[in-house]
């Protein structure tokens, strides 16, 4: 049986565009001033983790609590009012169940966020598992231990998950559960290392055909 488990950010929902821009604009100036950090470096991180990383490799001149307030204010924001679910969502996701394939959504984001997207664009039931990196103590991506507890829990292999992911980090996590990997192009991360994907698409309707082809392929 294959599973598939969608990232959420830059994949379910537009929003690592937006996120992109307030990291590159905003939060980075302000926690590493003095630093030119490649986003790339962090992307798909879960966002406390992201500022150890930064507090780690070059020293933040913010607290971290004062990092978590303007995230967390971003995320309502971004969330709430400018994100777009994925063209044509609501109709892979049924078309998977008809198929008896199950599906997670398998986020670094915490479940508020991930909450926030679920409401406001109606996919409450819609995966049998809905995951938050919170829910497990261990590394963020690219470690593979979000991919493997979501294979777990919908009671599959990771070797038998199709994991759909749009940033680097989160493309060699599945690649390191062992899954196969569908990476999602976006314009928000440029020219990032994709080498680790079984499949590269660039269009909701690409993705779609890809996911569906793999499944039925399985």
């Amino acid at each position: 049986m294959t599973a598939v488990l969608f990232d959420m950010d830059g994949v379910l929902v537009n929003s690592e565009d937006f996120w992109v821009d307030f990291e590159r604009e905003e939060l980075f100036p302000a926690a590493v001033p003095d630093e030119d950090v490649d986003l790339a470096e962090t992307s798909g991180m879960n966002f406390r983790e992201i500022y150890d990383y930064l507090e780690e490799e070059y020293g933040t001149e913010i607290s971290r609590e004062e990092w978590i307030r303007r995230f967390n204010e971003a995320a309502k924001e971004i969330y709430t009012e400018r994100a777009d679910a994925l063209e044509g969502l609501h109709d892979l996701l049924a078309e998977l169940e008809n198929r008896g394939v199950p599906t997670a959504l398998v986020s670094s984001s915490p479940h508020d966020w991930i909450g926030m997207v679920v409401e406001r664009f109606d996919l409450e039931g819609d995966f049998d598992r809905v995951i938050s990196a919170d829910d497990i103590d261990a590394a963020s991506k690219p470690a593979p231990d979000v991919f493997e507890y979501a294979a777990d829990e919908l009671g599959v292999a990771p070797e038998e998950c199709v994991v759909v992911e749009d940033s680097e980090n989160g493309i060699e996590a599945g690649a390191r559960a062992g899954a196969i990997v569908v990476a999602y192009r976006i314009e928000a991360h440029g020219d990032i290392d994709r080498s680790s994907a079984d499949e590269i698409v660039d269009s909701p309707a690409a993705l779609r055909d890809a996911v569906l082809e793999l499944v039925e392929r399985a």
